[in-house]
């Protein structure tokens, strides 16, 4: 008979359930099957879910029972070993679908009289849900288990627990809706339908892919735990597709109609229920990584193919187990097995270094330049190229299971993190101690942060963080925070997907119609201004819609399709070695390439780096080279300054930092000065203030307002300023004397103390 439903245990054993009224356990490792349980003869199973394996951080090794929905009306709860816990009356007709919440802590079964209940884990029903005239065919949870999505005819609606709460509905095919799924990794939804398409919508029903008509209905769908990769089933077709929905593979097997699909939990097999009483596996290979001159594929579960493409070169690397997750990057490939870890030097492959894992079920790796970071069920965990274990960060309210390339970020000396408790928040971590970084408070935005990303070069103290909020607006922030807030700014709109350089702090992104470089986005802490002009952009027409950035290593930006196509970019190779030159300090070289290549984006970088390190010099002729003259005064202005504190104060001026600015005055002893400051920038109040706290040139601060009111033609209204300027003449002859007096004061200190001049 038909066999209507299957489900993995471990990512070795599978269960399957059948019209014959059979349960059979699978091992494809070692091909036996054997029966489970034989159900009573008007028992038909419809659909089977597993009980969610880890609990409250708890992680058992495998599933122990699971829900059997059948179409007597009934479910019944079912331990591993076929024994009937319990069954219990839950519709009117079938019970076509029901499936556990992440937590285990709560059941939802859908049927044919168009009621959606949720029940306890014992089988206690909580609530009716939904009632409504239509049978629903297909149930999922949201990834928090706050809402469910179901299906109505030709509708799809989400519907959160609480009642009076908004509710979602949307029409999604144009034939009746057979199978949902909601991934709780990438927040993504599947469906699939009689009109033959299947479909991927965002949580907010918006429509991201629709697949080309099909010559059957499709009759099943299922996200990989991942969330990379889908399955979608039809009649003597099974096909793979990426999460943006373009196919990488079909195959048409001889099964009559694929009712369900179950991945195993390690997303490296899946398998089918078939209409003609088969059962389908299928094993994911040719997985394809690329780095600089090397191509690796995965050509068997067990073996992979290294090509160097420059001297054609093919290496294959034997594994003891199954391949899970591999990564290739900074000249290293770090591969994991159901068991094992393997880290390989791309310059030789006989060799690696092998170490057991904990949990077994890698999820994720992420390399960077010094280490690397592998995520399971259990934890992250941050290892050396060696094989040596660094640190394990935690963060409260920690789920490892739904973290990808999106959420995660890792550079040599830091890890970022996503919360996902509240998407607003940003874990940060000191990579060697696994410690949050700072004062431990993490980085919290206004919205909900979708994407984020760590700067790969520099010192530690300039680590710079980059994050796309739900509004699709690009932020840069730097992630040392001691006490001071750094200033969240915003670089970009309608960026679809970013991309750090490895070698260098250069950004590229995908925004709306164009494709943008940010050869040096710590302009915009040095001068807001000059930002547009360290920009290279292009039209990104070419890449048809919603592209995403695979890699930018190097001078060399790959990006994906929405057709699955790489398309890869040459970036100009002079930003990268102006960068080089900077961080060697090697200014004159600077200078000398920006004269060689004759471009004003590379002018304005050098400019903008040149403020960023005190560099006066090479300042005036990078600002000189791009003609903003304005800035060029203001700098010899701050070279014809007496004393090196107040050089520093005026430089960070001109980035804008008033009150580091005012501070450096004050604890400089530069009381005058600091007043001064607030005097050219108009901030009456706090100039009056300091004259007031430190007992001096109150008489200044007056007069020079007095002069500022008296050539607006206005009165004075400010009682404060009322208050002192009350019996007080303003002789300006011997304001000017004291501010003479001052400065040679201030001239008198600076030759006394042997500060280099910057």
């Amino acid at each position: 008979e038909l066999v209507s439903c299957v489900g993995w245990t471990t990512a070795d054993e599978l269960y399957s359930c059948s019209d014959d009224h059979q349960i059979l356990k699978w091992n494809p490792v070692t091909s036996e099957t054997t029966r489970v349980v034989k159900l009573p003869d008007d028992v038909y199973p419809i659909d089977l879910h597993w009980f969610p394996r880890g609990i409250g951080g708890k992680k058992q090794s495998q599933a122990e029972s699971f829900v059997l929905t059948s179409s007597d009306g009934k479910f019944h709860l079912i331990s591993k070993l076929g024994r009937v816990e319990k069954s219990v009356e839950a519709h009117c007709g079938a019970v076509l679908a029901g499936r556990w919440n992440y937590e285990g802590t709560a059941l939802v079964t859908v049927g044919e009289d168009g009621q959606v209940k949720i029940w306890s884990k014992s089988g206690m029903l909580r609530s009716t849900l939904a009632q409504q005239g239509t049978p629903v065919y297909s149930v999922s949870w949201a990834p928090d288990s706050d809402r469910v999505l179901y299906t109505s005819g030709k509708q799809l609606i989400i519907k959160p627990l609480q009642p009076n709460a908004k509710v979602l509905q949307w029409k999604a095919h144009d034939g009746l809706i057979l199978k949902t799924d909601w991934n709780s990794v990438n927040d993504l939804i599947l469906s699939a339908g009689e009109d033959c398409r299947y479909k991927v919508w965002d949580s907010f029903g918006r429509a991201l892919f629709s697949s080309q008509p099909h010559e059957y209905p499709i009759t099943s769908i299922a996200w990989a735990l991942d969330g990379e990769l889908f399955a979608v089933g039809s009649f003597n077709t099974l096909r793979l597709c990426d999460k943006t929905g373009w196919s990488y593979a079909l195959e048409k097997p001889n099964t009559g109609s694929i009712f369900t699909i179950s991945w195993s939990l390690d997303g490296t097999q899946l398998a089918g229920a078939c209409g003609n009483g088969h059962v389908i596996f299928a094993h994911v290979v040719e997985q394809h990584w690329e780095w600089k001159n090397f191509e690796i594929t995965l050509i068997k579960r067990r073996t992979m193919k290294v090509h160097n493409v420059i001297n054609d070169a093919v290496d294959l690397l034997e594994f003891r187990d199954r391949v899970i997750k591999a990564s290739l990057s900074h000249g290293y490939l770090v591969v994991s097995t159901s068991l094992q870890c393997y880290v390989f030097s791309t310059k030789n492959w006989n060799t690696p270094l092998i170490f057991d894992l904990k949990e077994g079920t890698v999820s994720l790796i992420l390399q960077a330049e010094r280490h690397f970071l592998l995520v399971d069920g259990g934890g992250l965990y941050l290892y050396s190229y060696e094989g040596r274990l660094i640190s394990s960060p935690k963060y409260p309210g920690m789920r490892t299971d739904i973290l990808n390339a999106q959420t995660v970020s890792l550079s040599n000396d830091t890890l970022a993190v996503k919360d996902k408790a509240d998407e607003k928040v940003i874990f940060i971590f000191e990579a060697l101690s696994g410690k949050p970084l700072g004062d431990g408070k993490p980085l919290t935005h206004k919205t909900e942060i979708v994407e984020i990303a760590l700067d790969q070069k520099g010192l530690t103290n300039e680590r710079k963080i980059a994050f796309i909020d739900k509004n699709r607006d690009l932020f840069i922030t730097s992630v040392k925070r001691f006490g001071k807030e750094q200033k969240i700014v915003k670089i970009g709109t309608m960026v679809q997907s970013l991309a750090w350089n490895d070698t260098s702090n250069i950004l590229c992104g995908l925004q709306d119609s164009r494709f943008t470089v940010w050869y040096y986005p710590n302009t915009v802490y040095v001068d807001k201004d000059l930002l547009p002009k360290t920009l290279y952009e292009r039209d990104a027409s070419e890449f048809s819609k919603t592209p995403q950035i695979v890699s930018f290593v190097g001078n060399q930006i790959t990006i994906r399709r929405a057709d699955g196509s790489l398309v890869h970019l040459h970036m100009s190779p002079y930003p990268a070695i102006l960068h080089d030159y900077i961080s060697a300090s090697r200014w004159e070289d600077g200078v000398r390439l920006c004269r060689f290549v004759k471009d004003q984006t590379l002018w304005a970088c050098l400019a903008a780096m040149a403020v960023a390190n005190k560099d006066m010099t090479t300042a005036e002729i990078a600002y000189a080279a791009i003609g903003e003259i304005d800035k060029v005064q203001y700098i010899n202005s701050i070279k014809a300054l007496p004393s090196r504190e107040s050089r520093l104060a005026h430089m960070l001026l001109f980035s804008g930092s008033t009150q580091e600015a005012e501070t450096l005055l004050l604890q400089s002893g530069l009381v005058y000065q600091a007043i001064q400051v607030n005097i050219n920038l108009f901030n009456w109040e706090r100039a009056l203030d300091l004259a007031v706290k430190h007992r001096t040139h109150v008489d200044t601060v007056l007069a020079y307002r007095h002069k500022f009111l008296e050539d607006f033609g206005k009165k004075e209204t400010n009682q404060r300023f009322l208050q002192y300027a009350e019996g007080l003449e303003v002789d300006w002859n011997k304001i000017k004397a004291k501010i003479e007096m001052e400065i040679a004061k201030e001239r008198e200190r600076a030759a006394a103390s042997p500060a280099v001049r910057t």
